[in-house]
């Protein structure tokens, strides 16, 4: 089950880490100061959290996997010195790892769209609860787009000065996305989880087909999703992003073959696109 797979990928998360981390130090390792570090995982993590995501990782397992490469920046050095000239432990290097890895998720925001960059700030604050209109327009003005684009995006519910992102289960089940007008990698992201949850695989990779190269904004924005669930300990949410995430290459293949599921309003699409 999902556990299970979510309990041995973090098993060989950690080994890959380990083995990364007992490399031997060079003769001549130099010391270096906490900036000095801090540069150089900023300079490198990215790159390991793009390769990382290349790989599948499942996003539960990703700060465990960040781990490898970070700390091979720390051991490259004798020793990190913080800004009191005591040694850098270990614990502090880790968190200063973790940090660096978040502003590098964060960073990937920029491949999202105005809508979906909205929804994360809103969902980081409030998740599917409810919020003040007043404070939605704001931040919508901020995000360069508006209350009334992200209702027609089908983000957002807004009645009685009250707004709220929509849960999967409340999005439109006939959603075409070569319909869609004011198409958004949170749709993307949420009716995914919808339908993966409610048909499936086979179902999922239909709409995976549809979407072909936006697919895989949607896939990056699941793990920013996952991190910042585990961060407000969201645990529910957190679960159906991170399945989505392991779901994925089994969707991505079945969306290569001919379709043998269908999700509503999808037949006719095909029916013109096979012949």
């Amino acid at each position: 089950g999902l556990g299970n797979r979510m309990i041995s990928s973090g098993t060989n998360a950690l080994a890959s880490s380990i083995v990364l981390v007992c490399r031997p130090r060079g003769a001549n390792a130099s010391v270096a100061t906490r900036r000095e570090f801090m540069a150089v995982l900023k300079a490198e993590l990215p790159a390991a959290l793009v390769h990382l995501q290349a790989g599948n990782i499942a996003p539960v397992d990703l700060a465990q996997a960040a781990i490898g490469p970070g700390m091979g920046v720390y051991t490259r050095y004798s020793k990190v010195l913080d800004a009191e000239g005591k040694p850098l432990s270990v614990r502090e290097a880790l968190s200063l790892i973790n940090q660096v890895l978040d502003e590098a998720l964060a960073e990937q925001e920029g491949d999202f769209d105005a809508d979906s960059r909205w929804a994360l700030a809103w969902f980081e604050q409030f998740g599917f609860g409810e919020g003040d209109y007043g404070v939605a327009e704001t931040l919508s003005k901020a995000k360069n787009t508006s209350v009334t684009g992200l209702v027609e995006a089908h983000i957002l519910v807004s009645r009685g000065g009250k707004v709220h992102l929509l849960t999967p289960a409340e999005l439109p089940p006939d959603w075409n996305p070569e319909k869609d007008r004011r198409l958004t990698a949170w749709e993307m992201v949420h009716q995914l989880i919808r339908v993966l949850e409610g048909q499936g695989e086979a179902a999922a990779a239909i709409l995976v087909r549809q979407l072909g190269s936006h697919a895989e904004v949607a896939r990056e924005l699941c793990y920013r999703l996952f991190t910042l669930c585990e961060r407000k300990k969201r645990a529910t949410e957190a679960l159906a992003y991170n399945a989505l995430v392991q779901s994925w290459p089994e969707i991505a293949r079945l969306a290569r073959e001919k379709p043998r599921a269908t999700v509503p309003g999808t037949d006719d699409l095909f029916d013109k696109r096979e012949t």
